[in-house]
This record gives structure tokens, C-alpha cells and sequence, in this order.
């Protein structure tokens, strides 16, 4: 896979979590986010960072599989405003990484101001702790991935680190709200 249909995967694991709230939906997003970062960061990052960045999305979606609201649960009632930012965004972040900014590594660039931008939002916009918690497994990969974007060759220290954070995040119990 290229980096280009890297940039493109994490796009779209990064919507698929924007536009899902069921468990299956979320960690399918995770997995394809996480998978594509891996890719986009393959030529800063090398074998190992790389490598480290895909397994993180790997549990992170694995952890995501076991929490949550049961189903697939992409596109429910009212998700216009989400798909409208997945198409925006993705449009934007592709004019940031191949137009407003020079350089090699547009395709790394676009990746990771997709899914930080898009796991930011789905943050900032849900109460769902298993929503919340998948959007910032999203954003650590992503913030590792970009490590390669300020120091490449820096190690596999700062992908390793990501990808634990990501990992973790997914294992975090979720607890029911109660009303006393």
C-alpha cells in the first residue's frame, strides 16, 4: 500500500469513528486509522515505529470490541453534521498537506491532521466514553505518527510511546453512569 492510500485509510478509519457509536463501528475505525498512520509514517518512521504504531491500533481496537454499545451503529439519526465534517475535513487537511505546506511528506501531513482533527472533534462533541476514549486512541497514533513530521529518524521511542498510549486507552474501564 502507498502512501497515498495510506493517507486515504486514515481518513477513513479516522470518519468511521466520527460517524459510529456502536463498539463495531468504532474499532473497525480504529483498526483502519491505526493502519493507516502505520503506513504514512513507514518512510519517517521506519520498520519498527511503524510496526509499533500498527500494533498499537491493533489492541486499541481489540480493547474497543469489548466496550461499548453493541453493534455497528455507522450513520444513526441526526449524523448529518458528522458527515458533513468528515467531507470538509478531509477536503481541508488535503489542502493543508498538499497545498498550503511544501515539503516531502504531504501524505503524513494529511493523515495526521485528519485524525487528530477528527478525533479532537469527536471529543469535544459526544458524552460516550467509549466514543471518547477510541477518538483519543485516534489522536495519540496520530501525535506519534507526527513525530516523524518535526524529527524523522528520531527512534522508535516516540512511536512505541504512542502506540502504548493508544493501546491503553482502549483498556480503560468504562463505568455506567448512575443517578443517586
Amino acid at each position: 500500500m502507498g502512501e497515498g492510500a495510506g493517507a486515504f485509510v486514515a481518513w477513513l478509519g479516522a470518519s468511521l469513528v466520527v460517524l459510529s457509536d456502536g463498539r463495531r463501528g468504532l474499532a473497525l475505525g480504529v483498526l483502519l486509522a491505526g493502519a493507516g498512520v502505520a503506513v504514512v509514517a513507514f518512510p519517517t518512521a521506519g520498520l519498527g515505529g511503524s510496526a509499533a504504531l500498527a500494533v498499537g491500533g491493533l489492541v486499541a481496537a481489540t480493547g474497543r470490541l469489548v466496550a461499548g454499545p453493541p453493534g455497528w451503529a455507522i450513520l444513526p439519526a441526526g449524523s448529518t453534521p458528522r458527515l458533513v465534517l468528515c467531507i470538509a475535513g478531509g477536503l481541508v487537511a488535503l489542502w493543508v498537506g498538499l497545498g498550503v505546506t511544501s515539503g516531502d511528506g504531504a501524505s503524513l501531513r494529511f493523515g495526521v491532521i485528519s485524525t487528530i482533527g477528527f478525533g479532537a472533534a469527536r471529543v469535544l462533541s459526544s458524552h460516550d466514553q467509549s466514543v471518547v476514549l477510541s477518538a483519543l486512541a485516534l489522536i495519540s497514533l496520530a501525535v506519534g505518527a507526527a513525530v516523524g513530521l518535526a524529527a524523522p529518524g528520531s527512534g522508535v521511542v516516540p512511536y512505541v510511546a504512542a502506540a502504548v498510549i493508544a493501546a491503553g486507552s482502549a483498556w480503560i474501564p468504562i463505568k455506567a453512569p448512575s443517578a443517586a
